[in-house]
C-alpha cells in the first residue's frame, strides 16, 4: 500500500498539466479577499471600535485595510505574486489574531482563507493570467510572443490543495454531523434554512416543503463529505464530485447569508475542473483565425514592448502581430506603403483588407479584443482621438531603433517558492525531495487527525480522564497552532448544540423624532438579517450575541455596538433616541415540519427592554434571564 501511494505520488508529481485553473483560482481567491477587505472597511467602526465612532481604539485601521486591499489587488492581478501573497497571508493572520475579528466576528471564514492562502504561497498560481508573466516577457522584448509556450505545472498543484483544504474539511465536518440529530434525521440542510437569522432574501420554501427532497439532499451531503477525500482523485469520479460540490456551495452562497464562506469553498472547485475542459472552453472562446493583423518595427524596443503588452491582454487571440520587415510584403494593401513610412507607425489590416495606422491601430486592437471594445470606441471619439494622436506623434517621432546589441537580454528569473522547490530541488534530488515532501504531507494529516479525534470523538463522547489531561492540553496547543497558521480547525458548524433551545430571536427598533417606531436596518420585522449585515456581522449577532443560552453580558456588549454604529449612520442623536429590544419566539425542531420558515417569519414581536445613551455611557434595561421568557 505504501509503495503504491508513493508511486502514485511520484506519477502525479511528474505529470505536467495546464496552469489555467490555478490562474483562475488565484483570481477568485484575490477577489474574495478584496470583497472581504471592503466589507471590513465599511464595518470598521462596528468591528474594531470598542464603542463605534465614540471610542476609536484603532484609528489607523482604515490605512492598514487600504494597504491590504492593494495587496489583494496585486494577488488578483498576479503582480509580484510571491511577495504580495506572503503579505496577504501575514495580514490575514495579524488581523485575525490581534483585533476583535476572531473573538467577536468570526464565522469560520478566516481560518479557511488562511489555509487557502498558506497553500497559495507554494502554488504556481502566477503562471497563468498574471502580470508577472508579462514582466518575464518584457525582460526579453525581442523574443517574439509566439516563442512563449503554454505554461504547465505539476498535477499535484491542483490535487493537494483540494485534498487538504476540502477533503480534510469535509471528512471532519461529516464526523461532527453524525452527532447531530437533525443530520441523522435527514434535515441537516432544512433546519438552518428555516431560521430567519440564517437565510438570504431568496424564498426557498418550494424546496423546504418537500421532505423527500430535504432528506435526499442531506444524506447526499453526508455521503459526499465522507467519501470525497478518498475518491475525488479518480478522474471520472472527480466530475461527479465537482458537479455535486459546486452545486452545494452555489446553493449555500445564494440561500444563506454566509456568502463569503460559500464563495471561498466554491473557488476551490476551479481546481477540480478536468484539464481537457479548459481546452474545450478555450477552443470555444478563442478565435480560430485572427480578425486583425498588426505590423511593427522589430528593431524598435518600444514597439516590441508595446506588442508584448497588447498580446498579453489579447486573451481571445484575435490579433496577430507580425514584424513589418519580414511579413508586410505578404499583404497587398500593406505592401503598397513604402518601407520608410511603414516603420514610422504601427499599422494594421483587418479581415476586409482595410488598413489602419497610429492611434487608429490601437483603437482597432482594443475593439477586436472584444472585452475592451468600449475602450477602443472611446479612443475613436473625435476629441479623445485628437489628443491621443498628438501624444502618439510625440512618442513615435522620438523613439529610437537599435542595432544587434539590443537583442542581447538577460531574462527575468522566476524565483517563486514553487520554482525553487518543484522545478529545482526536485530536479536535483528527486528521491530525497519526494521523501521529505511525503513527510510534510503526513504532518498535515496528523494535524487534521488531532483536530478530528480530539473534538469530533473524545469531546463528543466525553472521554475525559485525569490521566489524559496532559495529552488533551498538548492537543489543544497543537490545534491552536494549526488553526492560526494552516487553517486546520474543527468544523462543527450549525449542529444540534447550536440549534437546541434556539427558540427566540432578538431585533432592535427605535423611536424617531416624531415618536414613530422604526426598525434598525439590521434585523427586520421578519427576523431576517438585512444586507450588508451578512458574513461576520451575522456571525456576531446570530452565533455569539443571540444563542440558545444567551449571556446577558455579551448580549449587552453587542447591543451597545449595533445601536452606536447604526445610530451614527442614520444621523440619530443618541442622547435623545430610545431603542427597544424586541423578541420573537421561533421553532428549531429536529423533525420535519411543513411551512416552518413561514411560521418563523410571521411570528409577533414583544418589547422586552430598552436602550438609552448619555454621552459615552449606555443604559440597557433587560430581564435578568432572557432564556426563560
Amino acid at each position: 500500500m505504501v509503495s503504491y501511494l508513493s508511486s502514485k505520488f511520484i506519477s502525479l508529481l511528474n505529470k505536467q498539466v495546464p496552469a489555467t485553473g490555478l490562474g483562475l483560482f488565484r483570481i477568485g481567491y484575490g477577489l474574495i479577499a478584496l470583497q472581504e477587505i471592503c466589507f471590513l472597511l465599511y464595518f470598521n467602526h462596528l468591528i474594531f471600535d470598542p464603542i463605534p465612532y465614540l471610542d476609536v481604539e484603532f484609528p489607523m485601521i482604515p490605512v492598514f485595510l487600504g494597504f491590504w486591499a492593494i495587496v489583494a489587488i496585486c494577488v488578483t492581478l498576479g503582480y509580484r505574486y510571491q511577495t504580495t501573497m506572503l503579505l496577504n497571508y501575514a495580514l490575514w493572520i495579524l488581523f485575525v489574531n490581534f483585533t476583535p475579528m476572531q473573538r467577536d466576528f468570526d464565522g469560520g471564514f478566516d481560518t479557511f482563507m488562511i489555509g487557502a492562502g498558506f497553500f497559495l504561497l507554494f502554488l504556481p498560481a502566477d503562471k497563468a493570467f498574471s502580470l508577472d508573466n508579462l514582466r518575464y516577457k518584457l525582460s526579453t522584448p525581442f523574443t517574439h510572443y509566439n516563442k512563449y509556450t503554454q505554461p504547465t505545472v505539476t498535477a499535484l498543484a491542483y490535487l493537494l490543495p483540494v485534498a487538504i483544504c476540502l477533503g480534510f474539511l469535509y471528512f471532519d465536518s461529516a464526523v461532527h454531523k453524525m452527532f447531530a440529530q437533525h443530520w441523522r434525521n435527514g434535515l441537516g440542510t432544512w433546519l438552518p434554512a428555516t431560521q430567519p437569522y440564517y437565510i438570504s432574501a431568496l424564498d426557498m420554501s418550494i424546496f423546504l416543503n418537500q421532505k423527500w427532497f430535504e432528506n435526499a439532499f442531506s444524506y447526499t451531503i453526508l455521503v459526499f463529505q465522507f467519501t470525497f477525500l478518498f475518491f475525488f482523485w479518480h478522474r471520472y469520479a472527480r466530475i461527479i464530485y465537482l458537479l455535486i460540490g459546486a452545486s452545494l456551495h452555489l446553493g449555500i452562497t445564494l440561500s444563506f447569508n454566509i456568502y463569503p464562506f460559500g464563495l471561498g469553498m466554491l473557488c476551490f472547485y476551479l481546481l477540480m475542473i478536468p484539464f481537457h475542459w479548459w481546452r474545450v472552453i478555450g477552443n470555444f472562446f478563442v478565435a480560430q483565425q485572427p480578425t486583425l493583423t498588426v505590423f511593427f518595427d522589430k528593431q524598435c524596443p518600444l514597439c516590441n514592448r508595446a506588442i508584448l503588452i497588447l498580446n498579453h491582454f489579447d486573451i481571445l487571440k484575435r490579433i496577430d502581430f507580425k514584424n513589418a520587415q519580414d511579413f508586410a510584403s505578404n499583404y497587398p494593401t500593406v505592401a503598397e506603403i513604402s518601407s520608410e513610412t511603414l516603420l514610422k507607425d504601427l499599422y494594421a489590416v483587418d479581415s476586409k483588407g482595410r488598413v489602419y495606422a497610429g492611434v487608429q491601430t490601437y483603437a482597432q486592437i482594443l475593439q477586436n479584443m472584444g472585452y475592451l471594445k468600449l475602450a477602443g470606441v472611446f479612443l475613436s471619439l473625435p476629441l479623445i482621438r485628437q489628443l491621443a494622436e498628438k501624444k502618439y506623434r510625440a512618442i513615435a517621432d522620438t523613439r529610437v531603433r537599435c542595432d544587434n546589441n539590443c537583442f542581447i537580454n538577460t531574462p527575468l528569473e522566476n524565483n517563486t517558492w514553487y520554482t525553487q522547490l518543484f522545478e529545482k530541488a526536485y530536479t536535483r534530488k528527486p528521491k530525497s525531495f519526494t521523501r521529505k515532501f511525503i513527510k510534510i504531507l503526513t504532518l498535515f494529516l496528523l494535524l487534521q487527525l488531532n483536530s478530528t479525534i480530539h473534538f469530533g470523538l473524545i469531546y463528543r463522547f466525553k472521554l475525559h480522564n485525569p490521566l489524559l489531561t496532559p495529552l488533551a492540553q498538548a492537543s489543544n496547543a497543537i490545534v491552536l497552532w494549526s488553526t492560526t497558521f494552516v487553517g486546520i480547525v474543527p468544523h462543527a458548524l450549525y449542529l444540534h448544540d447550536h440549534f437546541a433551545g434556539y427558540d427566540h430571536i432578538l431585533a432592535i427598533t427605535y423611536l424617531d423624532e416624531h415618536g414613530e417606531e422604526k426598525w434598525l436596518p439590521f434585523v427586520n420585522e421578519q427576523g431576517r438579517m438585512l444586507a450588508p449585515n451578512w458574513g461576520r456581522v451575522h456571525s456576531m449577532w446570530a452565533n455569539i450575541a443571540v444563542t440558545p443560552n444567551i449571556d446577558n453580558f455579551r448580549l449587552k456588549k453587542f447591543i451597545m455596538k449595533v445601536t452606536a454604529f447604526y445610530g451614527q449612520n442614520l444621523g440619530l442623536d443618541l442622547n435623545k433616541t430610545v431603542f427597544h429590544i424586541q423578541m420573537k419566539k421561533i421553532s428549531a425542531p429536529n423533525v420535519w415540519e411543513r411551512d416552518l420558515l413561514y411560521k418563523n417569519l410571521v411570528g409577533s414581536w414583544t418589547n422586552i427592554g430598552s436602550v438609552r445613551w448619555q454621552g459615552k455611557a449606555i443604559q440597557i434595561d433587560l430581564p435578568d434571564d432572557i432564556n426563560v421568557l
